[in-house]
């Protein structure tokens, strides 16, 4: 996770993104990454310091945000990738064709390394240690608390991307770009409903 962070500058969209407001910091990819690193950080400190139990409480709760939003960016990412690249990758601007062309334009596309660091290892790293070294969420919390964090965590990105598209006149993702307010609305919706019900899966699946 540390490496495809640090290498965000050498992507040949490094330039196109740092000239939009909120950065890369207007992808979930990369605030999922954030979090998830965090968590793992604490995870770390907790093997070496076991008794820090006020840090394992905030671990428990980083968890139950960072999991599901670590299967939402590597459930969609991957599809999209697969299937409709187009919709989760930015046209290269330096070989967009003219409007006149048939020709679709170059998409500006991650090393594979880098992709699986920035798409596969935060999920990956996240269902190892909780099925390895956590326990399972007790019910009340799967039943009440889970769907206040997706709640609040799908609202406060969804608020976040609208308002910085206000500025850079475009969403980090496409398939947001190219819909409108009340399709972006169900696509929010339908990302926390995926991110809420993969963590009840996992959760009930821990043995």
């Amino acid at each position: 996770m540390a490496y495809g962070y640090n290498n965000l500058g050498s992507l040949i969209q490094n330039a196109w993104i740092e000239k939009q407001k909120g950065g890369h910091m207007q992808f979930l990819t990369i605030q999922g990454l954030m979090i998830a690193w965090l968590t793992m950080i604490i995870s770390l400190v907790l093997d070496l310091f076991p008794s820090l139990t006020p840090l394992r409480r905030i671990k428990r709760v980083l968890f139950m945000i960072a999991l599901p939003v670590s299967v939402v960016v590597t459930t969609i990412y991957w599809s999209l990738i697969l299937f409709m690249p187009h919709m989760i990758l930015q046209a290269n601007p330096g070989t967009t064709p003219p409007t006149s062309s048939t020709e679709a334009p170059q998409l500006m596309r991650i090393p594979l390394k880098m992709d699986l660091a920035l798409h596969a290892a935060p999920g990956v790293s996240l269902l190892a240690d909780f099925m390895f070294f956590e326990r399972k969420y007790d019910q009340q919390t799967a039943l009440y608390a889970a769907p206040v964090l997706a709640a609040l965590s799908g609202a406060l990105y969804g608020t976040w991307v609208e308002y910085l598209a206000k500025f850079n006149g475009s969403f980090p993702y496409p398939f947001l770009t190219e819909n409108p307010f009340e399709i972006r609305v169900a696509i929010y919706t339908g990302a926390v409903t995926l991110a809420l019900v993969s963590f009840w899966i996992i959760n009930s699946a821990h043995p």
